[in-house]
């Protein structure tokens, strides 16, 4: 695994749009909040960029994105929010030396191929479009000590399925960007790692679809653990607590469900790639640990 120092007052970090459009408010308080923690955030030329459900051309999104990648100057990478369009670039990506990737949801995408290609840890944390109602001072707190500190980060969740502690590199991500990789060079192979999974507007029946096609494909096989993170806004015909403990109980695994990352309220912040320590017992992650 490759290994990045923290962030220190002075370091720059440049804003991309490398998915969906984001809103120039949301853009200018994430640009402010890191600025007061002494890092120096310069929003790219095309961050703000609009082209329906994309933050601008393929072009462009990608453009920004390695003109980022590529700078010596720049230490991360924020990414301002999710949406869709990191596939269509993804392959284009030039990743030169490492450097954190940050950001969820469709993010995972390009975390996956950081990954894939140096075995590079990223930041699945809250985007640079930021908003405050989602994200409390105690998501920034926890943003903050992913980028400008080496420590572990503990989450806290509940039970899950299977009890027991386990341990391994933290895997995966957003469950739908996860099952999109299926196939592609940047699919990771998830044996001895403890995987990652959250969604947002997605019906119970589709979950156990994603699901049921990572069981199939083989890709959960070997597992040593399951974190479930926010399923945000996922009615619908039967439960998705009840799907997720269906699916994944037969692993025979750790699974620790209920954490705070993803797309809800109090979203906390954790570094895949990295060692972790999952004990559903305890309900807890440790994620660099």
């Amino acid at each position: 695994m490759t290994t990045v120092r923290p962030l220190e007052p002075g370091d720059v970090v440049r804003l991309v749009s490398p998915s969906g459009p984001a809103a120039p408010e949301r853009v200018a308080r994430g640009v402010e909040l890191l600025e007061s923690w002494g890092l120096r955030a310069e929003p790219a030329p095309h961050v703000l960029d609009r082209r329906g459900y994309f933050g601008g051309t393929d072009d462009a999104r990608l453009d920004d994105l390695n003109a980022a990648l590529a700078d010596p100057r720049v230490r991360a990478v924020i990414c301002t929010r999710g949406g869709y369009g990191a596939q269509r670039i993804v392959e284009r990506v030039r990743f030169g030396e490492p450097k954190p990737i940050v950001g969820f949801s469709d993010i995972t995408a390009l975390q996956l191929a950081a990954w894939r290609h140096g075995r590079w840890p990223a930041v699945h944390g809250p985007g640079g479009a930021w908003l405050d109602a989602r994200t409390p001072a105690s998501s920034a707190q926890s943003l903050r000590r992913a980028l400008m500190t080496d420590g572990p980060l503990t989450v806290r969740g509940t039970p899950g399925p299977g009890s027991g502690r386990a341990s391994g590199v933290l895997l995966g991500g957003n469950l739908a960007m996860l099952v999109s990789t299926l196939g592609t060079v940047d699919m990771p192979d998830l044996a001895g790692a403890v995987v990652l999974l959250e969604d947002v507007g997605e019906a119970p029946y589709r979950i156990d679809r994603m699901l049921t096609q990572l069981l199939r494909a083989g890709a959960l096989a070997g597992v040593r653990g399951i974190a479930l993170g926010q399923f945000t806004e996922c009615e619908g015909t039967g439960s998705v607590a009840d799907v997720l403990a269906e699916r994944l109980g037969g692993l025979g695994v750790p699974v620790l469900a209920g954490l705070p990352i993803g797309h809800g309220e109090g979203q906390e912040t954790v570094v895949v790639g990295a060692p972790a320590v999952l004990d559903a017992d305890a309900g807890t992650l440790v994620s660099r640990a």
